[in-house]
């Protein structure tokens, strides 16, 4: 009976703990600090957070201001920061290691001394071989044998601190002389910190560093933070990279469900990262979703799955994100295409709904439902790329600004190394991410446009000439073939002359009221002439490209609709291309 009172105690403790973490994430990072500070149980509620809430509380809040939470932090938090901050990929950077131990040392030395022997003896061990080095005294040798650069503490070890380590390769001769004196300060407090806390060890320490063999114990280090890290969901770049790989819907559904407790009799206690779902700013089909899972536990382990894919993300991209800034855009990354995802799988059920997605994300991996959803952007990536490798306008060596602004924008989005959708700024970026299916049906159209026009052109079978390759689109080069064709010129890619282009420019409309249409015939005409270049009937004409024409025309219209023949002005006219004379205006 006392058993189950106290554990009844206990759960309630831990509960309390994680209502406050909650709270205080809501806080700004002073109130947060303070808060955490002053509580009655301070140092457990800084346990409850997940290693990786508390490695963003630390840098929201400020290293500098937050040395009295790295001194309530547990061994873990403290290994989960040294995890994180002193690789560069696969090697250890010996700078950030003298930093950060310098950091835990002055937080807490005989803890640290304590850590660093217990938990952290290979990693001080590699850090000590790479920055220092032994000799040991004979008992008839004297000392100004080894030197002056060597120091002791007991007359039997001297240590010399390297001129030259690896650790300061840096441009400025200031740079390096500011991290050597900051690397000698710490060793100097910690070795006489170890020393005089147990001289044995000390001794010990000196010699088992005087014997590493660095690559394998740089190795064997990796390997063991990787395994750490995995569980975090931060894998090596070969694995995490896997994220993106594309996924069908029918091996999607094939896949086995996952495990989701929703049992209260054996809820998991354990510290839940709720930063990465505390940034999210946007709202789709995902978040609503979340919002709408009411149990607790449930909530509490799709947000601990969502945190793991957020940091395999961050491994795939190879980024290092310490600010709360930083991580908004990898959580957007997310929530975006798990909605696109979502989207996806439920397109031909009609059963778009919040419960419906809820069911999705607690059967499934949130990692699989994100691999739908970039799927479908990395498809249209691959098939723009082998459209160009086959294309006419590859073939004839044209540049994107070939398909004008919008177009280029589009296909650059699409062959840069991870596709993004082009905005053009009406979001404020002129490239975003994917967020929705609509975005991946607007991408998939102009990709067919393009496409289609250029299979047209390459059924039109006319060189562009080198001269105006610089200035050509692929509207001024087919509105100005059909000019030709319509005006009796050679079916040449020449430019009109200006006066070539007032004759045409005054079939175009309908009537003489303001803003003038383009007549029915003239788009007749225009259709007749690509059927007889191409070889290609009308209906399929239109089908392939009878909006785009549509939308050609319109452009005609909205740019010329409402300027007089006298006003027209050759070099403010981008739909054809117009020869300008030396001198010339538009009134000559």
């Amino acid at each position: 009976m006392n058993e189950k009172i106290e554990h009844k105690k206990i759960i309630a403790r831990i509960e309390n703990l994680a209502r406050q973490r909650k709270e205080l994430l809501s806080l700004p990072p002073e109130e947060m600090l303070n808060s955490i500070l002053n509580s009655t149980q301070s140092t457990a509620l800084v346990h409850s957070f997940s290693e990786e809430d508390f490695y963003f509380l630390i840098h929201n809040i400020g290293i500098e201001d937050s040395h009295p939470l790295l001194y309530l932090a547990s061994n873990k938090q403290w290994e989960y920061i040294v995890d994180l901050e002193v690789w560069e990929k696969d090697r250890i950077e010996l700078p950030s290691i003298t930093r950060w131990f310098d950091l835990l040392f002055k937080v807490d030395p005989n803890r640290f001394i304590k850590w660093s022997l217990d938990q952290k003896v290979e990693f001080i061990n590699f850090y000590l071989f790479k920055n220092i080095e032994v000799k040991i005294r004979d008992a008839d040798q004297d000392p100004s044998e080894l030197g002056d650069a060597f120091i002791t503490l007991d007359d039997i070890f001297y240590v010399r601190f390297l001129d030259e380590p690896i650790a300061f390769e840096s441009d400025g001769d200031e740079s390096y002389e500011t991290n050597k004196k900051h690397r000698n300060a710490f060793l100097s407090r910690y070795l006489k910190t170890l020393a005089d806390n147990d001289h044995i060890a000390y001794q010990k320490v000196l010699i088992e560093s005087s014997n590493v063999i660095p690559a394998e114990s740089e190795e064997e280090t990796y390997r063991l933070r990787n395994v750490r890290l995995a569980e975090k969901g931060f894998l090596p770049y070969e694995e995490a990279i896997g994220i993106y790989q594309p996924m069908k819907v029918r091996d999607f559904k094939i896949q086995e469900n996952k495990f989701i407790n929703q049992d209260p009799d054996q809820k998991l206690f354990f510290p839940v990262p709720l930063y990465h779902t505390g940034v999210i700013e946007e709202e789709n089909h995902f978040t609503v979703a979340l919002k709408n899972i009411k149990a607790d536990d449930v909530l509490e382990q799709i947000q601990s799955e969502f945190a793991g894919l957020c940091n395999r993300i961050i491994s795939a991209d190879q980024k290092t994100i310490r600010e709360k800034d930083e991580l908004i855009s990898i959580v957007k990354k997310a929530c975006d295409y798990l909605n696109i995802g979502l989207e996806k799988l439920t397109e031909d059920k009609g059963e778009r709904d919040a419960e419906h997605y809820t069911t999705l994300m607690q059967n499934f991996p949130l990692s699989s439902i994100f691999r739908v959803g970039f799927g479908l952007a990395l498809e249209l990536k691959w098939r723009a790329e082998r459209w160009l490798q086959k294309s006419w306008f590859s073939s004839e060596g044209l540049l994107l600004g070939f398909w004008g602004e919008e177009w280029m924008g589009v296909l650059g989005g699409l062959l840069i190394k991870k596709p993004l959708f082009y905005d053009n700024y009406k979001t404020g970026e002129l490239y975003r991410e994917f967020i929705s299916i609509d975005d991946i049906k607007k991408t998939e159209t102009i990709l067919n446009e393009i496409i289609a026009f250029d299979e047209l052109f390459s059924l039109i079978s006319i060189e562009p000439d080198p001269a105006t390759k610089g200035y050509l689109t692929c509207k001024n080069f087919i509105l100005t073939l059909w000019a030709r064709h319509t005006l009796g010129l050679s079916e040449e890619l020449i430019p009109l002359t200006f006066d070539e282009f007032r004759g045409f420019f005054d079939d175009l409309w309908a009537g003489k009221e303001q803003p003038r249409k383009t007549s029915l015939s003239i788009k007749e005409s225009f259709l007749d002439w690509v059927s007889s270049k191409t070889g290609l009937v009308h209906y399929e004409i239109s089908q392939r490209l009878g909006q785009s024409f549509e939308n050609l025309f319109s452009e005609i219209e909205s740019e010329y609709g409402n300027v007089p023949r006298n006003d027209l002005d050759p070099r403010y006219i981008h739909l054809f291309l117009i020869h300008i004379k030396k001198g010339e205006n538009k009134n000559d």
